[in-house]
């Protein structure tokens, strides 16, 4: 299945699937935003894979943001969630996760988990605001400093 392109106003940005191309910037951004950031093997891996979709937001800078999504069981795990420092609050983000919840649809995925550092407001109220609530804590779960992960699942309606 053709992977279509998600055009996103008012900041002008493309959502596209992950390319080679791509692996430089992207792990850039993960340096920029983790203490433990992933390397440019880890996402050529990643996008080779069956059962994983990355994606990069692309504005007239370049890559400005970066968001995975694997797949496991029918369930979705969305990983890898980064935007240019400078460019945050920007609608980046948004239309990262907006572009992975319409992949999950696609691929008829159910319910998908995420983590995400309990001192990340930001964060949280952005995925709450596309209906993931929290299930609980992962005490310990990151490092660089040591910090706990909120546990969140967006889940599908059952009949």
């Amino acid at each position: 299945m053709k992977e279509k392109e998600t055009r996103v106003q008012p900041t002008d940005i493309t959502v596209r699937p992950m390319e080679e191309t791509d692996v430089y910037a992207a792990s850039r951004l993960e340096e920029e935003t983790f203490s433990m950031p992933w390397h440019e093997n880890d996402f050529l891996e990643m996008i080779s894979a069956e059962y994983a979709h990355y994606f990069v937001a692309e504005d007239k800078d370049g890559v400005s943001g970066i968001i995975g999504l694997r797949e496991l069981s029918g369930e979705g795990e969305i990983t890898n969630v980064a935007v240019d420092q400078s460019k945050r609050r920007s609608g980046i983000g948004r239309a990262l996760v907006k572009r992975v919840l319409d992949e999950c649809d696609a691929l008829n995925i159910g319910d998908v988990t995420l983590e995400v550092r309990v001192s990340n407001e930001a964060a949280i109220a952005l995925y709450e605001g596309f209906g993931f609530k929290s299930e609980g804590i992962r005490p310990h779960f990151y490092e660089k400093p040591d910090e706990d992960a909120l546990i969140l699942w967006r889940r599908k309606q059952r009949c």
